[in-house]
């Protein structure tokens, strides 16, 4: 189901049958497949495989894989642990290893074998064509395919343990590794080239998770609105376990970690990014607020008192939110006017140029004498401003102007006229003089002769 592979390698053979062959039968043939392909990229979910590292540890290997790292990509659908069994039947002596931290020498030098193997995440690294809003069923491609850097993220406590709160010393080790070429390739696995490792602290923790959420609930938003056949289970369970404090906790608990005044005063330093972190759980609602829709719409009788306790929970939590942290609205995109595919807002949390998303904008920064610098460029419209109404004198110069203008044109039109009358009266007595004189020539050639 690698479409857009097959994309590029079909415009390469269109141009062989276009300009080389001049095989149009061949080309209206591929062009047709090619239009599938497209169709199938906006309207098919494609699976998402998972990705494993495996490290092979011992002097009992070969020496082609003696103490490496390597990156799999697994089959479609298959867990983790269907993956090492099928690993393990290739190596029957080797010994599973229970921890993901990298063995030490006592491991590498022994005469055993010993594998390693973990889940890792792809890390997203889109092609520059893509870096403006993108509908998610294209993007989805790349979150799983050309991929050459994974992450693993394993969390550390640092400092006291607090029992009341525990993302307030929550960090998180995060172990990059980089493949010597992208996956999937000619094989299903490479060779891990260099690997880094970084440490997120609970805020930035608090900010990446935030984020995620957010992203998660636009995609499946999104995923809804192509395909208003989808199960509405996954949708039930996402919703509620966000908007029910008494299944996750919400983000009450990034309140009581990091919103205090001890801790801006102990870090005064993280100022920028509580406030993101503010405006993240903002841009939350109205993401909660349209998957809440389509949930209410799609909802059966069965589950109708679950879709009310939801509604009743989603309505506390905008009240709170939006009392403390202000109002945001998603407009509405000339596209979704027209009934096309709705956009990807993925791209939005994540632009340079500006701390606040491109694509949504502040109910309370709208106003009616200002106008965005490029309207529509982000792939959402603004409502178009009424142009302001003329002073009644300076209407009524430009209508005496145009009168005025009116009438010289007229009389231009006049002269022009008369100046035509004149110089068809002349050309006509100059034709009769030239015809007379031409019968006069004849007549006496002809007496000559």
């Amino acid at each position: 189901q690698m479409w857009e592979e097959a994309i590029a390698l079909g415009k390469e053979l269109a141009e062989q049958y276009e300009n080389e062959m001049f095989d149009y039968e061949q080309l209206s043939e591929l062009l047709r497949k090619q239009a599938q392909f497209y169709e199938n990229i906006v309207k098919v979910i494609r699976p998402k495989p998972d990705y494993f590292a495996v490290g092979y540890y011992g002097q009992g290997f070969p020496t082609f894989i003696r103490n490496k790292v390597f990156i799999y990509r697994g089959k479609e659908y298959e867990r983790r642990e269907d993956f090492e069994a099928r690993l393990l039947t290739q190596f029957p002596n080797a010994e599973k290893m229970k921890t993901t931290s990298p063995p030490g020498d006592d491991i590498k030098n022994s005469s055993g074998q010993y594998i390693q193997c973990f889940t890792v995440k792809p890390k997203l690294d889109l092609p520059s064509k893509f870096h403006k809003p993108v509908s998610e069923q294209i993007v989805s491609f790349y979150r799983v395919n050309e991929v050459q850097r994974f992450e693993y993220s394993r969390p550390v406590r640092k400092g006291e343990k607090n029992p009341d709160n525990e993302f307030a010393n929550m960090w998180i080790e995060r172990t990059i590794y980089v493949t010597a070429y992208k996956l999937p390739g000619i094989l299903r696995w490479f060779e891990v080239k260099s690997v880094f490792m970084v440490e997120i602290s609970p805020l930035e923790n608090a900010i990446e998770t935030m984020q995620l959420t957010n992203d998660k609930i636009n995609n499946m938003v999104q995923q809804h609105l192509n395909d208003p056949n989808l199960p509405i289970n996954p949708l039930s369970m996402l919703l509620n376990g966000i908007v029910d404090p008494a299944v996750m906790g919400g983000f009450t608990n990034y309140e009581k970690a990091f919103f205090t005044e001890k801790y801006m005063h102990e870090h005064p330093e993280d100022h920028d990014k509580i406030e993101k972190l503010k405006d993240l759980i903002a841009w939350q609602i109205p993401f909660l607020a349209e998957g809440i829709r389509i949930h209410g719409e799609k909802v059966t009788d069965a589950l109708r008192p679950f879709h009310e306790r939801m509604e009743a929970c989603f309505r506390q939590l905008k009240d709170k939110v939006e009392k403390q942290y202000g109002v945001r609205a998603v407009l509405s995109s000339l596209d979704d006017r027209r009934g096309s595919r709705p956009r990807s807002m993925v791209r939005s949390f994540t632009m340079p140029s500006s701390s606040r998303p491109l694509s949504v904008a502040s109910v309370s920064s709208i106003s009616s004498d200002s106008t965005p610098s490029r309207p529509g460029s982000d792939g959402f419209v603004l409502e178009p401003l009424l142009p302001k109404k003329m002073h009644s004198r300076s209407q009524d110069k430009l209508d005496k102007d145009d009168l005025d203008k009116e009438k010289k044109e007229k009389k231009k039109e006049k002269r022009n006229s008369k100046h035509q009358e004149i110089f068809d009266k002349d050309f006509k007595s100059t034709d009769i003089s030239l015809q007379q004189s031409e019968a006069v020539i004849l007549s006496e050639t002809v007496t000559l002769l």
